[in-house]
């Protein structure tokens, strides 16, 4: 199969699906008692055309001749959050500091906070909190980006009606960065988010021209993580509203949403975002 023709159908190049079966091969190739026991290749790619195409379970499974049961064992078995992580050394702390100073002048900033909703199409009808403020069952999602919409930090355990600042309080970065942890970096938010010292949010109602120039400068910035959610959402289309929503418990939909996650930081850190996806403006 050609490069491009991998892209289209996996979201992915080979280089990145080859180490993606080195980090996952040894799990997907468990004792069994099958005559012919599924490949690690075959188990991976069917869980990267569910991610792409969004698709019911089966209909993928039918794909490659496995049972839902399967690909579900192999979207659980990429998951991994070593490629989701705030930067933690002073090299690491220094290059983002740099790449968003580059942006708009913004210093100290070590990361943009957003909350975007992943719609679901298979909630508890009991359980109204995860109808969102749009109308549609969701799991409300924080992510944190650096400048080059790389996923720092991700949340995904509240249902949909569940408030940003919320999610921002109770999220182990926010409490990080409450006690102090982060120093002097700070974190750029939205309205809807809490103005503190170190996340710093748009002044409401500007009157000088400083306030005005401020504001231009952390509208620039935010768009990265705007931009990001959307080429998230356009590489993989099993989170994106148009394929319907995750037909998946809520609790199997967050550990889905970790495997994207991680999977577009594969992606970026390799260079194999399309200029196409990069023109994506604002899809959450």
């Amino acid at each position: 199969m050609s490069e491009a023709a991998l892209l289209r159908k996996f979201r992915l190049p080979r280089q990145e699906i080859l180490q993606l079966l080195q980090l996952v091969g040894p799990t997907l190739a468990r004792e069994t008692r099958r005559s012919y026991p599924l490949s690690p290749e075959i188990q991976l790619l069917a869980a990267l055309r569910y991610y792409a195409v969004g698709s019911f379970l089966e209909v993928v499974g039918d794909g490659y001749g496995l049972s839902k049961t399967s690909v579900w064992r192999c979207v659980e078995a990429v998951t991994n959050n070593d490629y989701i992580r705030l930067p933690s050394t002073r090299p690491e702390i220094m290059e983002v500091h740099q790449g968003f100073y580059a942006i708009a002048g913004i210093p100290r900033v070590i990361g943009l906070v957003d909350g975007t909703l992943i719609p679901i199409a298979n909630p508890s009808m009991r359980d109204q909190a995860f109808i969102s403020r749009k109308g549609y069952a969701a799991i409300n999602v924080q992510v944190v980006v650096d400048s080059m919409g790389v996923f720092l930090d991700l949340v995904a355990r509240w249902p949909g009606s569940t408030h940003d600042s919320f999610v921002w309080t109770n999220s182990v970065v926010g409490q990080h960065a409450e006690q102090g942890i982060f120093g002097q970096g700070i974190f750029l938010g939205d309205s809807g988010y809490p103005l503190r010292t170190y996340l710093f949010t748009p002044v409401a109602n500007p009157t000088t021209q400083a306030e005005r120039a401020y504001n231009t400068a952390h509208i620039r910035t935010r768009c990265v993580v705007e931009r990001t959610i959307g080429v998230w959402k356009q590489r993989f289309r099993c989170i994106h509203r148009s394929a319907g929503g995750l037909r998946l418990q809520p609790q199997r939909c967050c550990a889905v949403l970790v495997v994207t996650a991680m999977l577009h930081n594969i992606a970026v850190r390799g260079g194999h975002v399309t200029l196409r996806e990069k023109g994506v403006f604002c899809w959450n």
